[in-house]
Formats: structure tokens, C-alpha cells, sequence
């Protein structure tokens, strides 16, 4: 069975949530909601949604998520039981009718291929609810390192809510912390998958509202930077092999970016860096690294990427 985690927090947008799950074709699904102390009670708002779909609500009496929204989606996780299927999803965010029924017609699919990880279409809404971006869709089969690949490269997006994944791979990988839980799903998705594809349902959408209210409506573009910063680091020291040369190349120069930033990167981190350019064998890019670091050392940080 499929167990729906709603960390709730903000009233605004909670009861077009709520219809979406009351109007599910498949019912086979039990939602709870974890209440992250919000000076916004939705009691009077649930009793309305009693009996229209199997839900438990749970209020804690302390903030977790102003401090890690990590530890507020693993707290919500642990309220439910031992449905084998999780899915998180955002207090303003919408499901498609067709869902629950779509993630069913699949699962033999899924089960057959030992998948981990699935994802859903996906569109932006806004505060209105009107749609504000073209249909992202993916690859049927995609390996988490080519989702970690794309979405570096902007290619496409990806958000919590679109998601389902097995519960004994959340429990094996846990959810890494990064600040403010930036690309901590990313992150996520990459780990659970391990050595299966990401399977995709492309026909089937999940609306993610982008609004002055959510986190990625309203973002501090240095935490944003910090967390993309520690995210590609983990894959820079412990992936970088399993990647195609164009992508290690590609690694390397975000790498190589965030250390300028950084001027607290030691010289050991100079060195290695400069042995995986090396290792690509491609002299031109090698030579191009030569004349960046050149120029950073003699502080012309302003022309340092026109080369």
C-alpha cells in the first residue's frame, strides 16, 4: 500500500491538497500529516475531508522544520506504518486524479524491474493555480546519476512531491542534510535508486506550485549556492568515475567554480582537482584550467571564466 506524508505547515493552499487526495479515482492510499507546531491549526479544515479519504493527523508541539526540513520530513515518515510505498508531499502542492490509480497500473512493472524510486509528470502552477511552464516529463528508465547530470545542467527540474519510493530504501540511505533541505532530494532520489533505474510516468501530472509562500518561491540564493556546493561535492569525491569524460569534465569545472568562491580551499583540494583534470586527458581543457587558476592567483576574478 501506498502511504502519503504531508509535512504541514502553511494554510493557504492546504485544502486545494486535501480535494486532490478526496478526489483520487484509487483510494488505495492512507495519508498522514505531520502539523510542524503551525500557528495555523487545520483541525476545522480536516474534519471537513472525515471519510472522504483515510488520513491520520499528528501536532508537534516544536518547529523542526525552521531548523531542518530534513529532520521535519523523517519525524512525518515515522508517523506512518509499514506501507511498503511513500510519497511526500507538499502542503501546496496537487495530484492528479489519476495518481494513486496511475502508480497501481504500473507497480507490477516496477515490481518486476525491482524499481526503488518512480516520478511523475510534472507542471508549475501559481498562487492561482494556473499553470506557469510547459509538461516536464523524463525518460521512462533513467539512472540517478543522469538525473543528477540533467538537472545540473537545467534540463529539467524535479521537486518532493513527485515522487514515490520504497520504504526500506529510505530507511537503508536515510535523507542527507543540506541547508534548508536544497537538494536534499535530489540527493535522495539518486541514493535510493542505487543500481536501478528511476522510473517514470510520464502521462500522469503532479502540479507544484511555486508562490511567495513556499521555499522555492522565496530562496536566499547563498544557502541555495552552499547546499548545491555540498551536493555536488558528494558526487565529485565518491561518483566521479562512474561518469562519462564529458560529464567529469563538466563536474570538474563546478568544482572548480565553488573553489574560487571558496577561499578557504586548501591546496590538497587544488592538487586533486588538478590530478582528475589530468585524468580526463584532454590537454585543451587541462590547459584552459592553467590559465583560470593563473588568473584567480593573481586576484582577476572578474575575467576569470572568458577564457
Amino acid at each position: 500500500m501506498l502511504a502519503i506524508i504531508i509535512p504541514y505547515y502553511k494554510f493557504t493552499f492546504f485544502e486545494v491538497t486535501l480535494e486532490s487526495l478526496a478526489s483520487q479515482i484509487n483510494q488505495r492510499f492512507k495519508v498522514y500529516i505531520g502539523d510542524d507546531a503551525s500557528p495555523e491549526n487545520p483541525s476545522d479544515l480536516l474534519e471537513h475531508y472525515k471519510g472522504k479519504f483515510d488520513f491520520e493527523y499528528h501536532r508537534f508541539e516544536e518547529n523542526l522544520g525552521g531548523i531542518s526540513l530534513t529532520k521535519q520530513w523523517e519525524r512525518c515518515i515515522a508517523l506512518s506504518g509499514n506501507e511498503e510505498w511513500i510519497m511526500i508531499l507538499g502542503d501546496d502542492d496537487v495530484l492528479g486524479e489519476n495518481v494513486v490509480e496511475g502508480f497501481y497500473g504500473n507497480l507490477p512493472e516496477i515490481e518486476q524491474d525491482g524499481i526503488n524510486v518512480v516520478r511523475f509528470a510534472t507542471r508549475l502552477i501559481d498562487e492561482k493555480g494556473d499553470c506557469i511552464s510547459r509538461i516536464y516529463q523524463h525518460p521512462k528508465l533513467e539512472k540517478g546519476l543522469d538525473f543528477f547530470i540533467r538537472k545540473l545542467k537545467w534540463e529539467t527540474r524535479s521537486s518532493l512531491s513527485e515522487y514515490i519510493f520504497k520504504r526500506k530504501s529510505f530507511l537503508e540511505k536515510k535523507i542527507q542534510y543540506y541547508p534548508f533541505g536544497f537538494y536534499s532530494d535530489d540527493r535522495a532520489w539518486v541514493d535510493f535508486a542505487a543500481d536501478k533505474p528511476i522510473f517514470s510516468i510520464n502521462n500522469i501530472l503532479i502540479f507544484i506550485r511555486i508562490s511567495s509562500q513556499s521555499l522555492s518561491g522565496s530562496t536566499d540564493k547563498n544557502i541555495v549556492k552552499k547546499s548545491e556546493y555540498l551536493y555536488v561535492k558528494h558526487f565529485y569525491d565518491n561518483e566521479l568515475e562512474r561518469l562519462s569524460k564529458k560529464n567529469r569534465l563538466f563536474i570538474l569545472k563546478k568544482v572548480e567554480f565553488f573553489f574560487y568562491l571558496n577561499k578557504k580551499i586548501n591546496l590538497i583540494d587544488w592538487i586533486l582537482l588538478y590530478i582528475r583534470y589530468f585524468k580526463c586527458l584532454d590537454i585543451k581543457e587541462l590547459y584552459r584550467f592553467h590559465k583560470r587558476l593563473f588568473k584567480f592567483f593573481l586576484n582577476e576574478k572578474s575575467s576569470i571564466y572568458n577564457t
